[in-house]
């Protein structure tokens, strides 16, 4: 038994681009001149065709008058002196003028007066001619009220204007005019508006899209500026917030002054609030870097008193030797958590860094070795090409983004764990890249791991002996070599990668 493949998944639309203001009115403009066009032709073309029929109607009571009560007129020509026969009465009457007329005896007489097959000087042929039995039923047809109603007789005649009626002698009689004229005033009528109209629209698209360019150019320097305030770095450090809109933009009494008014007061808001943000900053940093230079000294004091206490010869109980050691070693991470916090300060402080060639390659290789000391239970792997990289920096800084990087795939994967270090070159940019197949990190902690104090573990614990600052320091002294850090996860896959420029 076969089944039939699944169907495949509908692709998505494409979600249409929104239009721009500009556009929008150009195309509102264009669309009511163009609707206003509309109705003053149909309304034109409406009242010349009531008033052309107007015309018509009394041309035709004229020819109904002429024809069956005072007779026809005098032929436009005689054969030999003998006028062609005409017992309608419709020689003398216009070009088209159709009648008929059925006589007390049942016959009936239909003709339709055509000055083009009239004779030539050679011959003579009746300017009369006759209609055809369905138009002949179509005329014969119609109530005798002596109303003026259109008909369509179809063929060469077309669209008639007709009057049916009784005349004195009690015969019944239709009389009709050709709208052949009308019809082709109005389509005349029509084109000419109609390109005139089109041709009004252009003129009107392209003034119309100059004008609205030209008044919207104060929005558009508005959005230049907030283009520009956007674009600048507000998060941290200093910031000097000196864009402001035109004082032509912010007159209070237009629409656009009062968003230009409001913007220079809210940027000037913004610019006091990071003011008084930094000077917060500084001073919270300038707390720390003094703390932490005071902390070194009794910090270091307390580690070495502990490490004589545990290298004297004296015996101590054994509590107290523990305790001790608990000192020593507590001290120890203080110790590390203040040079850590003191480095971080230093890098907020944007003291100038020391710049000198780094091989990278070489660096690299050392700290990739002292894991292998320092993490024997895991399995740690080297990819780098035979030629040195290198990098202007700080090799004691780098050194420590490196070994910071190692660290962390230590501390946070489980023993078996393989991390690969793999350094290389692209587009003269040095790629530093740590890649290992733990458990990864937290979907809801991955977008916080470079800031400080931040840990894959919310209970604080400190069995990992992490203080949290570890990838801080790396992000900071990437930023500081004009590089950059970032981090991509999984289980069973995660990689930091750290991009420096290269130096040839």
């Amino acid at each position: 038994m076969s089944s039939s493949p699944p169907a495949e998944p509908a692709a998505p639309r494409a979600r249409r681009r929104p239009w721009s203001l500009r556009r929008r009115l150009i195309v509102q403009l264009a669309a009511l001149l163009a609707l206003v066009c509309l109705v003053v032709g149909v309304v034109t073309e409406l009242a010349l065709h009531d008033f052309l029929v107007s015309q018509v109607d009394k041309r035709l009571s004229a020819t109904s008058d002429r024809g069956f009560r005072h007779g026809g007129g005098p032929p436009p020509w005689n054969c030999g002196g003998k006028p062609p026969p005409d017992p309608l009465g419709v020689l003398g009457q216009g070009e088209g003028t159709l009648a008929v007329q059925v006589h007390k005896n049942g016959v009936v007489s239909a003709n339709v007066l055509n000055f083009e097959s009239g004779p030539p000087s050679s011959r003579c042929r009746s300017p009369l001619q006759s209609i055809t039995p369905t138009q002949q039923d179509v005329l014969l047809g119609l109530p005798p009220d002596g109303r003026r109603r259109t008909v369509d007789l179809g063929g060469t005649l077309g669209d008639y204007r007709v009057v049916s009626s009784f005349s004195p002698a009690g015969e019944f009689s239709v009389v009709g005019l050709p709208l052949a004229d009308v019809t082709e005033t109005l389509w005349r009528l029509g084109f000419i508006f109609g390109g005139v109209a089109l041709g009004g629209l252009l003129i009107a698209g392209f003034a119309g899209a100059v004008t609205i360019r030209r008044t919207m150019a104060p929005l558009d320097r508005l959005a230049a500026t907030a283009s520009r305030v956007s674009e600048l770095k507000l998060d941290r450090g200093e910031v000097a917030l000196s864009e402001r809109v035109d004082e032509v933009d912010t007159d209070p009494h237009t629409e656009v002054g009062k968003v230009g008014f409001a913007l220079n007061r809210m940027l000037g808001h913004i610019a006091n609030a990071l003011s008084a943000r930094q000077a917060s900053e500084s001073r919270v940093r300038q707390f720390v870097a003094d703390a932490s230079h005071e902390l070194r000294t009794p910090l270091a004091a307390i580690r070495g008193y502990a490490e004589l206490t545990r290298r004297s010869g004296e015996q101590v109980p054994p509590d107290v030797a523990f305790a001790m050691s608990r000192v020593e070693s507590e001290s120890a991470r203080m110790t590390t958590l203040v040079e850590d916090l003191l480095l971080l300060a230093r890098l907020d402080s944007g003291r100038a860094r020391v710049h000198e060639r780094v091989d990278l390659s070489r660096l690299v290789a050392d700290a990739v070795a002292d894991s292998h000391v320092a993490g024997p239970g895991h399995k740690w792997r080297l990819e780098a090409p035979g030629e040195p990289l290198s990098v202007l920096g700080d090799s004691g800084q780098l050194h420590q983004v490196v070994l910071n990087l190692l660290g962390n795939a230590r501390t946070h994967t489980p023993p078996g764990t393989t991390v690969t270090t793999t350094l290389s070159t692209r587009d003269g940019w040095v790629t530093l890249s740590v890649l290992d197949d733990g458990p990864g990190i937290p979907p809801e902690i991955l977008p916080e791991v470079f800031e400080r104090f931040a840990r894959g573990d919310n209970s604080r614990s400190r069995a990992a002996g992490s203080t949290g600052l570890g990838l801080a320091i790396v992000a900071a002294v990437v930023g500081a070599h004009q590089g950059r850090v970032m981090v991509t996860s999984r289980p069973g896959r995660t990689e930091f990668t750290a991009a420096f420029p290269q130096v040839r």
